[in-house]
């Protein structure tokens, strides 16, 4: 699928670009990989580790600006859409921007993948695009709704458009593993809720999950992980079991489980060996069998969140996790 292919990622020099393009040229060899993305200087540090690899191209540009896309687009046969606005407060109290980037990127992105004719596309959603609470999520949703929604948009063009969702990255920049271990040695570990949970995944397996959404998909999946969910407070032990835990309370907007898939949602979900897939709820592509594949409906009612999942991760097992990816957490 992705051999000898021209690839562009949006948001490319992020932790899942950082981690896409060194895995994709080793296991496809694509033709080229163009990371596509606004600071420059994130762009030079990283065309360092490329160095003299023709492969990887970088071109400056934004989302927000279709004419600007509409070049990089020139000759692309797939695109993952990895740019967003997504720190929580960062998109509360500058809600016209995150905005602009979400929802009117997604839409400008839409549009020029269908008219330069790109083959498939891959979004990348989140946990907090289902039942949202905070401003992210709900301009993540109506990404994903314009990403679902585009297949039917693109008429006889042909492109494809798939969604993949899944938790917060372990180990990924700004994320609680690499903040509890910056703060280990002060003793002290912060705390939201006692009960909170979170689900598990690492970059790589995101990937991993991206590369089967381009080779399963017909248009308009969601697709969503299974993975391992884990207790705050055994996360905590886990990074630094000397340090003690003070409670602090929730955080505005923030949930105290992670859902990805609702029981609203539940009428259009499949389940897989290693994962779910979300069917569109339009045009009846839910009863379609090219899209349904081997997968088992769900009960009515049934949701996937971080406190019901029947997968755990031990402290043991994320211990192992970090020790074996020391160099690497909160680097991307």
């Amino acid at each position: 699928m992705l051999t000898n292919q021209t690839i562009l990622v949006t948001g490319g020099t992020g932790s899942f670009g950082h981690t896409f393009v060194p895995m994709t040229l080793a296991r496809y060899n694509p033709k080229k990989i163009i990371i596509f993305s606004r600071d420059e200087m994130k762009q030079w540090e990283m065309a360092k580790q490329f160095r003299g690899d023709p492969r990887v191209r970088f071109f400056i540009g934004d989302v927000r600006d279709k004419d600007r896309l509409y070049r990089a687009l020139d000759g692309v046969d797939h695109v993952i859409h990895a740019a967003a606005t997504k720190i929580v407060p960062t998109a509360e109290y500058n809600p016209f921007e995150c905005v602009k980037t979400n929802i009117n990127g997604a839409m400008n992105l839409i549009d020029a993948c269908i008219d330069k004719g790109v083959k498939r596309v891959v979004a990348l959603s989140t946990d907090k695009a289902s039942s949202p609470v905070n401003l992210y999520g709900a301009t993540k949703l109506a990404s994903d709704k314009l990403f679902v929604a585009g297949n039917s948009y693109s008429g006889a063009h042909d492109t494809r458009f798939a969604v993949v969702r899944y938790g917060n990255v372990m180990g990924s920049r700004g994320s609680v593993i690499p903040f509890f271990l910056s703060i280990k040695d002060k003793g002290v570990l912060p705390i939201t809720d006692p009960r909170m949970t979170r689900f598990m995944i690492s970059l790589e397996q995101g990937v991993e999950l991206v590369w089967h959404a381009f080779h399963d998909m017909e248009g308009g999946e969601i697709y969503v992980k299974k993975i391992p969910s884990m207790n705050i407070t055994d996360l905590a032990a886990a990074v630094a079991p000397e340090a003690q835990q003070e409670i602090v309370g929730i955080r505005p907007g923030e949930k105290l489980h992670e859902e990805m898939i609702s029981a609203e949602d539940s009428l259009y979900t499949y389940e897989y060996e290693e994962h779910f897939k979300i069917l569109p709820a339009i045009n009846d592509w839910h009863r379609c069998e090219k899209r349904i594949k081997n997968g088992q409906r769900v009960t009515e009612g049934f949701s996937y969140t971080s406190d019901n999942n029947p997968d755990w991760m031990s402290r043991e097992a994320l211990q192992a996790w970090v020790a074996a990816n020391q160099e690497k957490i909160g680097k991307i």
